[in-house]
């Protein structure tokens, strides 16, 4: 009786630098797919961001690739490449490729919520016009900072091939020119090192003054920032599965539309570049500090309260108008942001997450959190690879 011969599995190269964080979690979400299903038999070269096309490109005969297209040289390569290919960079230079990138719309607006949770009315965003994603960016942020009331500085550049040095001196001279206090956007993480160097260069108090959050949340980055810099974290593990995901039916034979999928971010890591209230009400500073440090012990609204030495209905009116919620919607806020943490970023039990974030059993939990974001946890989990 003769065997079945087994399929070879097919011969996949990944086109995607690992010199950064982004990049690296874009490859573990592709790896945690092949080890979800079929194998495959992966080629990964060294690759830098900039690089010119690999030699081997040129006549490579596998079954499939998923690469960052960063430059005109890469792209131009890959067009004479006859097999099965998805896109995973923001510069989108092959507008016939399925792509794959963060949901820079949901970035910006997740950074305005952050910073306007702290008081800030004056807001500003400092990017690189070099890359698209920074110019998506930015206007993003732009527009959802207008939308909401309220203006917003940008920083243009005025040498954009100017060293770190140079760039770090321009940067501190466009804060200078800044009202007071102010929340910063710095379009990814090295740029908003270099607005913490230049506030340090020129005494700028952070966060006090100028309060700066990047994106990508390199945690090495970030930690050798002076203060720690809080950072967008991006759901790089998503993209990278559902990019494997798409691929691997493409090379099965089925057909895809050049769509765009946009992969929204976990949320924010907040460290000390953003650890303030822009508020000068010391009551209300006390009691959303006290819910920060207290919200996932199972404090409730009352607890909040006993802060207030006056009337409380005046206390609950003033908190709101400060704010924008009531106690008890920033205590559910922080805990259910608490619940989502420990969802994407850890392997522990919904009982156990329940148990760390102040919900008595794990149904009331499953209850509020669906109630608050529409979706299960269990749901929220697998879109946000965790």
């Amino acid at each position: 009786m003769t065997r079945p011969v087994a399929k070879p599995a097919p011969r996949v190269a990944f086109l995607v630098e690992t010199s950064n964080a982004y990049a690296r979690a874009l490859l573990r979400g592709m790896v945690g797919y092949i080890r979800e299903h079929r194998p495959w038999s992966i080629y990964l070269a060294e690759h830098g961001r900039g690089d010119r096309p690999p030699a081997w490109l040129k006549g490579w005969d596998g079954d499939g690739i998923i690469a960052r297209i960063e430059n005109e040289d890469i792209a131009r390569a890959l067009r004479n490449v006859a097999v099965p290919m998805v896109d995973v960079s923001a510069a989108r230079l092959i507008p016939d490729l399925p792509w794959f990138e963060t949901d820079d719309g949901a970035i910006a607006r997740i950074v305005f919520d952050h910073l306007s949770e702290r008081g800030f009315r004056h807001f500003a965003f400092c990017g690189d016009p070099r890359f698209n994603w920074s110019v998506w960016r930015g206007g993003h942020f732009v527009r959802t900072v207008t939308e909401a009331g309220y203006g917003c500085a940008t920083y243009k550049p005025q040498r954009l091939a100017a060293d770190d040095e140079q760039v770090v001196s321009d940067i501190g001279a466009w804060l200078e020119t800044l009202p007071k206090p102010i929340g910063v956007m710095a379009c990814y993480d090295l740029r908003g090192q270099q607005i913490l160097d230049a506030c340090r260069r020129r005494g700028i108090a952070v966060p006090d003054e100028v309060a700066v959050v990047g994106v990508d949340n390199d945690e090495l980055l970030c930690a050798l920032s002076d203060p720690p810099l809080s950072s967008v974290i991006p759901n790089a593990h998503k993209t990278g599965y559902d990019a494997a995901a798409l691929l691997d039916r493409m090379m099965r034979g089925e057909r895809f539309p050049p769509d765009s999928h946009f992969i929204p971010p976990l949320g924010v890591a907040a460290r000390q570049s953003s650890d303030v209230l822009a508020i000068e009400d010391r009551q209300t500073v006390a009691a959303v500090r006290y819910i920060r440090a207290h919200a996932a012990e199972g404090i409730a609204a009352k607890d909040v309260l006993k802060l207030a030495p006056g009337s409380r209905r005046q206390f609950e009116a003033k908190f709101k108008k400060l704010i924008g919620r009531t106690p008890h919607e920033e205590v559910t806020r922080v805990r259910i942001n608490r619940v989502k943490e420990l969802l994407g970023g850890t392997d522990l039990t919904l009982e156990a997450i329940a148990e760390r974030t102040g919900f008595k059993h794990a149904e009331y939990l499953s209850v509020a959190f669906k109630r608050e974001t529409g979706i299960s946890p269990g749901r929220f989990r697998v879109q946000s690879g965790g």
